[in-house]
């Protein structure tokens, strides 16, 4: 099954890891850690096999994809050997990237979108196109009328004022298209109802949003053991550094605000309370692409002895991300072939604040997960 994964935002460190491990797994020269969909569990004849995808992609900037891979080569992201050994992979890839379009009612923007969505599937011969969003964390939108409607968003498109969120612009780029779309940012992306009814226009699956790789991921796993062991959860705080674009992005108010209020939904959804206390994200550009979380969890236990946890993560944004940029594009892939349509609540597993979760519980949404592709390779297998 050839599937085309066009990134958004496809010469960021998210997307240009996502790049370079595909191209490295294709070619043997990496293995798959930290990809879910090579675990026993979720292996199977369903999946895109990695040979089968062809990478392309949007982005507003034109730094060229060898040269952004160095770069992080230099920081320790990427392997620099694996940097040499795929330059005439990358330059093909480098091929397939496309501005991002400019100029024009966004109408005019979305239908470019769509045309070079369109012509890529067909210059590459590929089954399907699975759209993923790896762009900046983008502000909350103002609310909009036509963000409720379809029939009234196609007329407000067509006026002289941008009506979507970028990230929602590129979903309605993508399902006019007939492309499944994946948001792995906090932004908008397909969560307006005017592009839920869209995408059920075009018997299209979609899933998001903000890729749980980091402290909301341990959270997810801690959270539900206090819920379990009926340990009363008083205080809750964190401190996320990070540098890089990303970091960068989230020293505006606007966006840090979009990307902690993802964050936080976890505590709420798992213990049935939120806690007192907030996370923070702050900018320290010495970090790069790396980030450190500090969270001081306050208890109390039997007869309301009080007591405290504390932990640090350290890790890399684009290594722990990439390969979950993969994994979705596999899985939603396959569920596109097999005729799902709607949100993809069980992908929720992958992000941290999954469209329809139906819980934050981190091994619930595991089971869910094997669930839901048991059931894939079954059809596939028919």
């Amino acid at each position: 099954m050839r599937t085309g994964v066009w990134l958004v935002g496809a010469r960021g460190s998210v997307a240009t890891t996502s790049i370079v491990g595909a191209l490295a797994l294709r070619a043997g020269l990496t293995g798959p850690t930290g990809c879910v969909t090579e675990l026993p569990e979720l292996r199977g004849p369903a999946l895109p096999a990695f040979t089968d995808l062809v990478l392309g992609g949007h982005d507003v900037v034109a730094t060229p994809l060898a040269k952004r891979a160095e770069t992080l080569a230099a920081a320790g992201v990427l392997p620099g050997r694996l940097v040499d050994a795929l330059a005439g992979e990358l330059a093909a890839v480098e091929e397939a990237l496309r501005p991002a379009p400019t100029g024009g009612t966004q109408a005019d923007r979305i239908d470019a979108v769509a045309r070079d969505l369109t012509a890529f599937r067909s210059r590459h011969g590929l089954d399907r196109v699975v759209v993923v969003n790896v762009s900046a964390t983008e502000p909350a939108p103002a609310a909009h009328p036509a963000h409720h409607d379809l029939a009234a968003l196609r007329d407000a498109l067509a006026g002289p004022a941008d009506v979507l969120p970028p990230s929602s612009a590129y979903a309605y780029a993508a399902f006019t298209a007939g492309c499944p779309y994946v948001d792995f940012t906090p932004s908008t992306g397909a969560r307006l109802p005017a592009l839920a009814a869209l995408a059920a226009e075009r018997d299209l699956p979609y899933a998001g949003h903000d890729g749980k790789t980091g402290e909301t991921l341990i959270k997810s796993v801690l959270a539900p053991m206090f819920a379990m062991r009926h340990l009363a959860v008083r205080t809750w705080s964190g401190v996320n550094l990070l540098g890089g674009g990303d970091g960068a992005t989230l020293a505006e108010p606007a966006a840090n605000a979009a990307k902690v209020a993802s964050k936080q939904r976890v505590l709420g959804e798992t213990l049935g309370y939120v806690p007192q206390g907030d996370t923070r994200i702050d900018h320290v550009a010495e970090l790069g692409d790396f980030k450190t979380a500090w969270d001081l969890v306050t208890f109390a236990g039997f007869l309301g002895t009080g007591m405290r946890m504390e932990f640090t993560w350290h890790g890399c944004d684009s290594a722990l991300a990439a390969p979950l940029v993969l994994d979705l594009a596999r899985l939603t892939a396959a569920a596109h072939a097999a005729g799902r349509t709607g949100p993809l609540a069980e992908l929720a597993f992958f992000f941290k604040d999954g469209i329809d979760a139906p819980t934050h519980a981190l091994a619930e949404q595991w089971t869910l997960l094997r669930e839901f592709v048991a059931a894939l390779h079954a059809g596939a297998a028919r």
